[in-house]
Parts: structure tokens; C-alpha cells; sequence
């Protein structure tokens, strides 16, 4: 990893405008957070093609829907907690069940929200997202990955959710790095555990897999950054060689990547895994490291776990 840290709203942000640049079928809408989503970007480049609605999610939902009627690429973007939570009606009904092309990139996700609190952590989004028909789900871990990803759905024709954050990671992959959709990046061939994270949990498991290597312990991270469509040979691959299985991420342990997982082995490979992440609990005020270590989806966290288990 990089000593360069980037929050990924702020690689979405540089990409968005990028991508503008290419493709003039994309509009960008935002809710009034324009500044914290870093759509702002793209709104001083290509004023005529952005949209602040306000503070009205739902109707920031539904416009988008309209404008991918006409053929428009609308990149929709607000809080997670608004996005995903306050609009999901819309999502669902606006959105998924006509299979309009439209991607929600919604930033300021899980408890590294920090400070803004239980209220704006949402940690319940990919849950809500994945249930859904027709949608891809995504949570990216570092810059890289996310400007690839930005880039790469402007491709296809799916509705799409990205879970974005706000706390500064490292970067983790260089330019070079080949990504696919539905597959997850694997780092290392350790087989005494795997730990499957996604989103800002996946700096915090490299850090636990150094720290492992110098106690003789040798785990193997997997990316998971996408959640829909999941990994399923990735998963039964790392069941097969690997001892034990945890899964760490940002949110709520009920429905998203440790339930994505549980739901591969229970019907394809039974094993047991053990779920790192929020406990059936909302969020609370507090500095994101802090935060990271008081919920235990740190790294020493990650590491006391897998020293236990083994």
C-alpha cells in the first residue's frame, strides 16, 4: 500500500469529470451535498449538464429515472443513509423494477462517517441494495479501484449502486491492476485463514495480514468489492484451501458481505464462518479510527480474531 491517502467520493468525484469529458450522455444529480459528495467537481466543468434537486431524495431518484428514459446516463449521488435509505421506494420502484440505467453512487457510508453520527451511518445500504432485483452492488476499497469502477459502469446498462466513503485510505493498487466485475482480487496464498472485506475494511485486513506473517500465521485477503453479483468460486475456492473464514466490512453483519457469503457455503460448500462487522446496533459520534477500533473492524481487531479462532 501507498502513503497517499484518497477518500474513494473524492476519486468518484475526479473520475465523474473525466468521464464527462468522453461521454456527453452522462448527467450528474445531486441532493444539495455536492461539496461532501464531490460531484461539485463535475458541476464547475459541465454546469448545463448537473442537477442540484435539493434536499428531496426521492426526487432526486425520480428525475434520475426520467432522464434514463431519453437515453441520458444519470451518475446519482447523495449520503448513503438519504440515497439508499430515505429513496428506497424509488430505487425500487423507479429504478430496479423498470431497469433503468442509472448509478446511485452514494457517499459517506458505514461508521467511518465519523463525527456526523448514528443517523448518517448508514450501515444497513448493501443489505437494502442487494435484495433488490436487477442491481449491481458495489463497495470499492481504494482509489483505483474506484476510478476503474466509476468508469466501468458507464458501460453497461444496469441500475447500480457504489458505496462510497468518507475517511482516507491508502492506495492499494497501481495502475496496472486488472479488475473484472463479479470477481473478487486475492491477495496472498495463505491457507491457514481467509479474510474475505470490502470497502475500507480491506486496508485495515492487509495490515492484519502483515501482522499475522510476523507471528508465522499466513491468511489470505480477498477484495469482495463486488457484492452483487458475488464471487461464488472465489468463496468455495477459499473454503476448500483455506482453514477458517472470517468476513469483515463496514456494516451491519445482518445482509450484507458476511450474509452475501454465509448464503454461498450454506447452499454450495457448508463451512463456518465467522462475521466481523456491526453488530444488530446503530452507530455513534466518534472520530472513524476510533470508531474502527470501538467496533472492532480494525486491524488488531481482525488480528485477535484469527488468532483465536485458529
Amino acid at each position: 500500500m501507498k502513503e497517499e491517502k484518497i477518500a474513494t467520493r473524492q476519486s468518484y468525484g475526479e473520475i465523474l469529470a473525466k468521464l464527462g469529458e468522453k461521454n456527453r450522455e452522462i448527467v450528474v444529480l445531486d441532493a444539495d451535498l455536492s461539496s461532501a459528495t464531490k460531484t461539485n467537481i463535475f458541476a464547475k466543468q459541465f454546469p448545463e449538464r448537473f442537477k442540484n434537486v435539493g434536499i428531496a431524495e426521492q426526487n432526486l431518484m425520480g428525475v434520475a429515472a426520467g432522464l434514463a428514459t431519453y437515453g441520458k446516463i444519470p451518475y446519482v449521488s447523495t449520503f448513503a443513509a438519504f440515497a439508499a435509505g430515505r429513496a428506497y421506494d424509488q430505487i425500487r420502484s423507479s429504478i430496479c423494477y423498470p431497469k433503468l440505467n442509472v448509478k446511485i453512487c452514494a457517499t459517506h457510508a458505514g461508521v467511518t462517517v465519523g463525527e456526523d453520527g448514528a443517523t448518517h451511518q448508514m450501515l444497513e445500504d448493501l443489505s437494502l441494495m442487494r435484495s433488490l432485483p436487477n442491481i449491481q452492488v458495489f463497495s470499492p476499497s481504494d482509489d483505483t479501484q474506484t476510478k476503474w469502477l466509476i468508469e466501468e459502469i458507464s458501460k453497461n446498462q444496469e441500475p447500480t449502486y457504489v458505496r462510497l466513503g468518507r475517511l482516507a485510505t491508502p492506495i492499494i493498487y497501481d495502475k496496472k491492476q486488472k479488475f473484472e466485475i463479479g470477481k473478487g482480487v486475492q491477495h496472498g496464498e495463505g491457507t491457514d485463514a481467509t479474510i474475505f472485506a470490502t470497502g475500507v475494511t480491506v486496508e485495515q485486513s492487509l495490515k492484519a495480514q502483515e501482522e499475522l506473517e510476523k507471528e508465522n500465521i499466513h491468511v489470505r485477503v480477498i477484495d469482495m468489492f463486488t457484492i452483487k453479483p458475488i464471487d461464488k468460486e472465489m468463496i468455495i475456492k477459499c473454503a476448500k484451501e483455506t482453514k477458517k473464514l472470517i468476513t469483515v466490512e463496514d456494516h451491519s453483519i445482518i445482509g450484507g458481505l458476511g450474509s452475501s457469503v454465509c448464503e454461498v457455503l450454506a447452499e454450495e460448500y457448508p463451512a463456518k464462518v465467522v462475521r466481523m462487522g456491526i453488530k444488530d446496533r446503530f452507530g455513534k459520534s466518534g472520530k472513524a479510527e476510533q470508531l474502527l477500533k470501538y467496533f472492532k473492524i480494525d486491524s488488531r481487531a481482525i488480528v485477535e480474531k484469527i488468532k483465536s479462532i485458529l
